[in-house]
């Protein structure tokens, strides 16, 4: 068996948005932040396992 991982993004020629798994993003963490034009927003995994993005 190979040890190559599953590629992070998914780029389609028919312009769908990019796939980005959840389990990519965290790596096992529960927060991380996202900063987007100089501001920071916090994204979280919640006890439900749903996601919640802050500024």
């Amino acid at each position: 068996m190979g040890t190559e991982k599953e590629p992070v993004l998914t780029k389609n020629s028919d312009k769908t948005p990019d796939i980005l798994k959840s389990e990519d993003l965290f790596q096992g963490a529960r927060e991380l932040i996202i900063r987007h034009r100089d501001k920071d927003y916090r994204l979280r995994i919640t006890s439900l396992d749903k996601l919640i993005l802050t500024k």
